[in-house]
């Protein structure tokens, strides 16, 4: 059985609060990319891990793919053991969600495949073990997310009349450490009524938090931003916590120079 884990970009992101249980509050829109990993679950004998594609740091076992299979074997004594494939497309490490998106992944794999049957509601709470932004990942549409980013409203945001250019020069940045350098405040406008206004006027109401404090300790990621509105991106932003930036164009109007040609570069028609 085979999955396609797919990205994502924040249209806008504001931390509103502290937690008492040590995480924070946060208002943003989650949009799915057409930027996708593959993931195959076959039977085996023992279960194991190979990964392929973009290279993933830390050990195999650490991956959150290995993580939501240990979960549902858990709960889920049916779960048998399998022989898993990941080949990763999405990189890491630049707020796109790709970890994330493997792990809801493999949760709808294995609950399909050993027809688990298990609510809706429970895959949410599930997914919420692995990560803030695993629930988003189950699904495949446009939400505004409050909470940790687990209460999730479908959103009529759809940008396929657009092209998105990915850049990601690489740099890791914490995602602790940008939390901790944020001063949350409540958002000053209503997201979910920007995003439904036009991309034209986002490029001076629709911010990211995190790029206050990540563009002044990594000042690449900000002369990145400001390039692609000098190549013509009607709205730019850094995705997450960073560290990959994307710009919105009209369809056909993305420039033939690379923004920078040491950077990668990832096209969404």
């Amino acid at each position: 059985m085979i999955g396609f884990p797919h990205g994502k970009i924040n249209l806008g992101l504001s931390i509103t609060s502290k937690r008492t249980d040590g995480f924070h509050n946060l208002e943003t829109v989650f949009y799915p990319l057409h930027l996708r990993d593959i993931l195959e679950i076959i039977p085996a004998s023992s279960t194991s891990l190979i990964l392929s594609g973009l290279p993933l740091p830390g050990n195999a076992n650490d991956n959150l793919v290995k993580q939501a299979f240990n979960l549902l074997k858990n709960y889920y004594p049916a779960v048998g053991p399998l022989q898993i494939h990941l080949y990763k497309a999405i990189p890491t490490g630049g707020g796109l969600g790709g970890g994330s998106s493997d792990a809801a992944s493999m949760l709808n794999l294995i609950n399909d495949y050993f027809m688990l049957e298990i609510p809706p509601e429970k895959m949410a709470s599930l997914a919420l073990k692995l990560g803030s932004d695993c629930p988003f990942f189950l699904q495949s549409s446009p939400c505004y997310a409050k909470g940790r980013g687990e209460l999730l409203e479908p959103l009529s945001v759809d940008l396929s009349a657009y092209s998105i250019l990915l850049a990601y020069p690489e740099t890791q940045v914490s995602t602790a450490w940008a939390f901790s350098q944020i001063h949350p405040e409540a958002a000053k406008r209503d997201m979910k009524d920007l995003v439904s206004g036009p991309v034209e006027n986002w490029k001076d109401q629709l911010r990211n938090d995190f790029e206050i404090p990540v563009f002044r300790q990594y000042p690449v990621l900000k002369k990145i931003k400001f390039r692609l509105y000098d190549t013509g991106a009607l709205y730019a932003s850094m995705t997450g916590s960073g560290s990959c930036v994307y710009g919105i164009y009209r369809k056909g109007r993305i420039p033939d120079e690379s923004v920078d040609p040491s950077f990668t570069h990832i096209l969404l028609s």
